[in-house]
């Protein structure tokens, strides 16, 4: 990780293959997200980890540098702290990824040539959290993608707080210990299925008590993170592997079943129908070990 700091900002060297465009362009693909806005190219967001509520200004020069600056004096007095918000600023965009593999293996790939040149420099973007990770899997499930961001808009706004700047408010995610005190019925003016409120209470549950947490999950191997995962009601294949792609970065991880994925190779092979899953084993036989990447890439063609 390489970042200094320059009077109050700080400053992060970004990795050779890095457009921010790319990257705002997945960003500011839905309207209705509440965890961050984005005007003129900056992102404000609320950056929590644990105890620290910071609120800042992210935006990149030339793509060479990222600049984070603090709004609200919330930037943290103690240097390990800062260095926790630049951790998680490389996990959001996975910046500690050298994507070359990546882009050599697409080159000659009939199905990810066109989008790999296109979208160039775009990230997997991620969740670090894996309680927000989660949840938004679980909130994803079975509905449009725009039901499911005014899902999460009432979640976060009944159940999260947030920092007020300018007159606005910017939000920080529920955590996983609030919401395990809570039930269904708690969650009932939120217009999401009864079982959808009962899992997200469970999984909060399972992460207050210690039995899961993201460092227990980042020493398994990919096999047994997805199984660990799917064990838990709620989760099952497409969850966990969406979890795994964007909290946990298994780049093995791919949500094959995914509808995205789907509707994508049927577009870019211009099939009168949906691939089967044999097919899309076979298509995706190259991408061995960017299966994550092969996926985010294959959805930005949809949007």
């Amino acid at each position: 990780m390489t970042w200094h700091e320059v009077n109050d900002v700080i400053v992060i060297s970004l990795p050779e293959n890095f457009d921010i465009n790319a990257n705002l362009g997945y960003l500011t693909r839905e309207k209705n997200e509440c965890m961050y806005e984005i005007e003129n190219d900056i992102i404000t967001k609320v950056i929590a980890i644990g105890e620290i509520r910071s609120l800042v200004q992210v935006s990149v020069i030339n793509n060479k540098q990222m600049v984070v600056q603090f709004l609200n004096d919330s930037r943290p007095i103690e240097r390990w702290k800062r260095e926790e918000i630049v951790k998680y600023i490389h996990e959001w965009f996975d910046l500690d990824n050298d994507l070359t593999p990546f882009y050599e293996m697409a080159k000659a790939d009939p199905l990810l040539e066109m989008p790999a040149r296109k979208f160039y420099g775009l990230r997997v973007v991620g969740i670090p959290d894996l309680f927000e990770a989660l949840c938004w899997g679980i909130l994803g499930q079975q509905i449009n993608l725009a039901f499911a961001y005014s899902l999460k808009k009432q979640f976060v706004e009944g159940f999260g707080d947030s920092i007020e700047w300018n007159g606005k408010k910017y939000w920080v995610f529920p955590p996983y210990e609030r919401i395990a005190q809570l039930t269904p019925t708690d969650l009932a003016d939120i217009k999401m299925t009864v079982k959808k409120s009962e899992y997200i209470i469970g999984i909060a549950r399972l992460m207050a008590s210690g039995a899961l947490s993201r460092e227990k999950l980042m020493k398994m191997n990919f096999k047994d993170a997805e199984k660990n995962l799917i064990k838990i009601r709620g989760i099952g294949p497409w969850t966990a592997n969406y979890v795994l792609m964007r909290c946990l970065r298994f780049q093995t991880a791919f949500p094959i079943d995914d509808v995205g994925l789907i509707n994508s190779i049927k577009i870019l092979r211009n099939m009168n129908r949906k691939p089967t899953k044999d097919e899309i084993l076979e298509i995706s036989f190259p991408w061995k070990n960017w299966e994550s990447y092969a996926t985010f890439y294959l959805w930005r063609v949809l949007y």
